[in-house]
């Protein structure tokens, strides 16, 4: 579900007394949050990447630019998430998979069980996402975080990693 079209705002004028046409680069508008392809399908196309953070892969009105430089123009339906890993558009030569960014993130090994189910609680109860890596559980590095995790004395590291949460979660601002 794309399409090309429209005159990229940042087309180069010509020179005064330049009577040749404007340069025009198309903008592919994507409007679904994957496609799907068969068995081989991608093997002779080369491999392009969006990369985002888990905030990014939500909002889906915008302009982007994969890892190539291809500018791409995302219009998807409201309360759509990309997902690391999806095929987000193909063409005759090259298809877009969607990849996690890495970003600031809390990291905390949980001594037991119980204490991850704690952590967890306890992340999910403030209406934040949490990610299992591992044996790692991530969460965002944000104030709020910091404080409660110290606040149950947990041990946790500040670190950059791909954040790809588990369920939705919502902030009570948004």
């Amino acid at each position: 579900m794309w399409w090309t079209g429209g005159q990229d705002r940042n087309q180069q004028e010509p020179a005064h007394g330049d009577r040749s046409r404007p340069v025009v680069s198309e903008t592919i508008v994507i409007t679904g949050t994957h496609v799907h392809v068969g068995h081989g399908e991608l093997d002779e196309r080369e491999a392009d990447a969006l990369v985002l953070t888990a905030e990014e892969r939500r909002w889906g009105r915008r302009r982007v630019r994969t890892r190539a430089g291809r500018e791409l123009q995302l219009a998807l339906p409201t309360g759509s998430r990309l997902e690391p890993g999806d095929v987000l558009h193909v063409a005759p030569s090259w298809y877009v998979r969607i990849e996690a960014a890495a970003e600031p993130v809390l990291a905390v090994t949980p001594r037991s069980p119980h204490e991850a189910i704690r952590i967890a609680f306890e992340v999910g109860n403030r209406h934040f996402t949490l990610a299992i890596a591992g044996e790692r559980l991530l969460v965002p590095d944000d104030p709020a975080m910091v404080q409660l995790l110290a606040r149950l004395g947990i041990v946790f590291d500040p670190v950059e990693a791909p954040f790809v949460p588990v369920g939705f979660g919502h902030r009570h601002e948004q």
